[in-house]
């Protein structure tokens, strides 16, 4: 007869750090203080820090009900009416590469699973490619290259002496990196510092890409949540589908609709013909079953259910504008308070170049770590704030944390 001993087969499973992002969120929750703010985690609440659930996605639900919705398993690609909807979202309805056939589109969970279905299709058939992506960058975008066996390294980005965009820096990176080399780039909002190319720098970009033959990737999670409009969103990446470039894309729908539970995104991929389009969605779709099977259906139904109706898309382009407009506000007042308590007259105008739901401060860890240990101000150590999070009757309160952490802590 065996004796059960006391040593696991698993004793070799160290703990994991915890999630640098979702982490903050844990350490918010068990803090007692009232005057706490999280500021970590890009989710939008309103000016009362409540969640909030989109009237328009609340009609389209009853109406989801009222008609009786089968919960039937949906194909491996996807709600073919969600599909439909956010290629032309993302591309505009009469883009050509649309009417022929030129684009592939996998409904995905979210803009992670997207992004990871992406990342699965370069291991397998683009083997040994680099993927370049920005520094900084949202973080996990290295986790899904890492546990996809993509290699990867960075281009320059953040200018940390003008909190801005280090563009020539990040001309020069791309024009050296071997010919062939994926680029990940931010569609809009760029993710953490808000810092976004002009239309001109995009331009240049894309010229470089196309003298390099590198393969553009653009993520795509703020569409018509960053600017309030979901064209100017989307302009990067139509410039670049004008010019005739194949690329891919990956889009979320957590943001724009608040659909963060509902896993709700795809991956597209754009491409010189409507066979080789055919082609590369049969792989996708073959990369998914043994990862998924198939993807959720009740948030692809909001989606082409909002899309599909006029007067709801109406609805939703309000609601985006309303959100992105509290944004906007925030923004203004807490540049407003910054440069009223700033005795030293430190320019900080950067916050109102910035756009969507983030603000790059330029502080570091150990400043960070003040923000949070000595003020209740919960955020990502890398000085990236959510103002998603963040009221107007907050604003003086964050000023005056941001004000002593930057002058006080080396």
């Amino acid at each position: 007869m065996a004796v059960a001993v006391d040593v696991s087969k698993f004793e070799s499973v160290t703990m994991a750090p915890p999630d640098p992002i979702l982490g903050v969120s844990e350490a918010f929750k068990a803090d007692s203080s009232p005057l706490k703010l999280n500021l970590g985690v890009g989710a939008y609440r309103t000016e009362e820090l409540q969640p909030y659930v989109l009237d328009v996605v609340k009609k389209a639900e009853k109406l989801m009900l009222e008609s009786g919705e089968f919960k039937e398993y949906l194909p491996i690609e996807g709600l073919a009416a969600f599909n439909k909807a956010t290629a032309e979202l993302l591309l505009g309805a009469d883009n050509p590469v649309i009417k022929q056939g030129r684009i592939a589109t996998v409904q995905g969970l979210s803009g992670t699973g997207s992004l990871r279905l992406g990342a699965a299709f370069i291991q397998r058939y683009l083997p040994g490619v680099k993927v370049l992506i920005s520094s900084p960058t949202w973080g996990n975008h290295k986790n899904i290259l890492n546990d996809s066996g993509v290699p990867w390294s960075e281009y320059r980005y953040f200018d940390p002496t003008t909190v801005g965009l280090d563009f020539s820096g990040m001309i020069e990176d791309i024009k050296n990196a071997t010919d062939g080399s994926i680029i990940l780039l931010h569609g809009c909002a760029h993710n953490p510092t808000g810092i976004d190319p002009t239309a001109e720098q995009w331009g240049t970009i894309a010229d470089v890409i196309e003298e390099k033959s590198h393969l553009p990737f653009f993520d795509v999670a703020y569409q018509g949540f960053a600017s309030g409009s979901l064209d100017n969103d989307a302009s990067s990446v139509r410039q670049f589908v004008a010019r005739g470039l194949e690329l891919f894309v990956a889009q979320s729908y957590s943001k724009n609709l608040g659909l963060y539970a509902e896993r709700i995104g795809a991956i597209n991929a754009v491409v010189s013909s409507s066979d080789v389009a055919n082609r590369i969605k049969s792989q996708l779709k073959r990369l998914a079953r043994p990862m998924y099977s198939n993807p959720p259906v009740h948030g692809a139904r909001i989606v082409a259910n909002v899309v599909g109706d006029p007067s709801l898309f109406d609805e939703w382009r309000s609601e985006m504008q309303l959100m992105a407009g509290r944004i906007k506000g925030v923004r203004q007042s807490l540049y407003d308070a910054l440069s009223s308590v700033d005795e030293n007259g430190k320019d900080w105008s950067f916050i109102l170049k910035q756009i969507g739901m983030f603000s790059f401060t330029g502080l570091n860890k150990n400043q960070s770590d003040n923000m949070t240990d000595k003020w209740h101000v919960y955020m990502t150590k890398d000085g990236r704030i959510s103002l998603a999070g963040l009221s107007l009757a907050k604003c003086e309160y964050l000023a005056d944390a941001i004000i002593d952490s930057y002058y006080n802590v080396k």
